[in-house]
């Protein structure tokens, strides 16, 4: 029994491949948008790379690209089987070739599918690999000399200015690390050598942060420095007061960013997917009724296409009941419940399989 069975006359089955042959190279197109999604994705990863210690989030943007190159070549060869499928005689050239076309298809969809349900699930790995890599960046932020973090410094100053933010979770981030060069500090200065004394770990702290964390809108100039003396600035309270500098740090303000991107992306997979779905249904439906134009011999005549030729259905209730009844038969058998007037070597080996009685010999 057919699941979805649908009648098709010949001009039904010619516009059908017609449609399809349509469709397919929309297809294309969609998958040089996966590419082009995948690579835009990539590029502003690659933006924020400075501040990202983890590189699997490279992962997402590689799967959309290698599934967009997978969806032009599926497709362009789509196209081509769905031009010459209306042609009975053309159509018996692909018939081989169709069911593993199908299924390659099937495949293919599902790892559309997969991508999408990537950029929704990403967020948790773009956060782990933020914080760890802003905590990171924010050590070597004095490491102007350093090969290898000169830049960082100018790269957490743009990126805090960008995107209106200050710190990792927070400008109380700042007080926890020396981001002041010792090259730029008076070593012979009292104060200074104070504050190296202070701090367990020798390094100089201070309730202060860099320039990149000031808000240009605030009209009162910035504080920078002493930021949690009140008696340090006129007027100042910096409990009850709003500061004039970025509050939110800049793990959130990158993770809403992205999160933002890639849900957009997701949501543009998906779209992607339900209509390639909407293409392998049609190809299904070409390819069974173009076989059974093949058996019935007759180009112009009626077919049925379905989506599946067994009902899985019935077939998985017909396979759980013989199981079902199988099992119980064993049940009876090994729990003892043969007739307690038959022989023991019939209940033992069976009515067809009694070995002779021995025949009593002579003394």
């Amino acid at each position: 029994m057919a699941v979805l069975r649908v009648k098709f006359t010949k001009g039904k089955r010619d516009k059908l491949a017609q449609v399809l042959w349509i469709l397919n190279w929309v297809s294309v197109v969609m998958g040089l948008i996966l590419i082009s999604l995948g690579v835009f994705l990539k590029m502003e990863i690659r933006k924020g790379s400075e501040v990202m210690a983890s590189r699997e989030t490279d992962s997402v943007p590689n799967m959309l690209i290698a599934v967009g190159t997978i969806a032009c070549g599926i497709n362009f060869l789509g196209g081509k089987i769905c031009h010459h499928c209306s042609n009975a005689n053309k159509f018996s050239r692909w018939k081989l070739v169709m069911l593993p076309y199908i299924i390659c298809t099937f495949f293919f969809t599902f790892c559309i599918l997969v991508g999408a349900l990537m950029c929704y699930t990403m967020r948790s790995t773009l956060e782990e690999s933020l914080y760890l890599g802003l905590k990171q960046a924010m050590q070597f932020y004095k490491d102007t000399d350093t090969p290898g973090r000169c830049f960082l410094k100018e790269n957490m100053d743009e990126l805090q200015i960008e995107f209106r933010c200050c710190g990792n979770n927070g400008f109380r981030d700042w007080f926890e690390i020396q981001w002041i060069s010792t090259r730029y500090l008076d070593m012979n200065s009292k104060e200074v050598q104070d504050r190296f004394k202070s701090n367990v770990d020798g390094k100089y702290l201070l309730d202060g942060v860099p320039f990149s964390c000031c808000n240009p809108n605030s009209p009162r100039p910035c504080i920078q420095y002493q930021l949690t003396n009140n008696s340090a600035h006129f007027n100042y309270d910096y409990l009850t007061e709003e500061l004039n500098h970025w509050t939110m740090g800049c793990r959130q303000a990158l993770l809403d960013y992205y999160t933002q991107i890639v849900q957009s992306i997701g949501l543009s997979v998906l779209i992607i997917w339900l209509f390639e779905i909407l293409v392998l249904t049609g190809v299904r439906y070409l390819q069974t009724a173009m076989e059974n134009v093949l058996l019935q011999g007759d180009p112009e005549c009626e077919s049925e296409g379905w989506l599946l030729q067994n009902d899985f259905v019935e077939k998985a209730k017909t396979n759980f009941i013989f199981k079902s009844l199988h099992k119980v038969d064993q049940i009876s058998t090994l729990s003892g419940t043969e007739d307690p007037n038959m022989d023991v070597n019939t209940a033992k080996y069976g009515p067809d399989n009694v070995p002779p009685k021995a025949i009593p010999t002579a003394s």
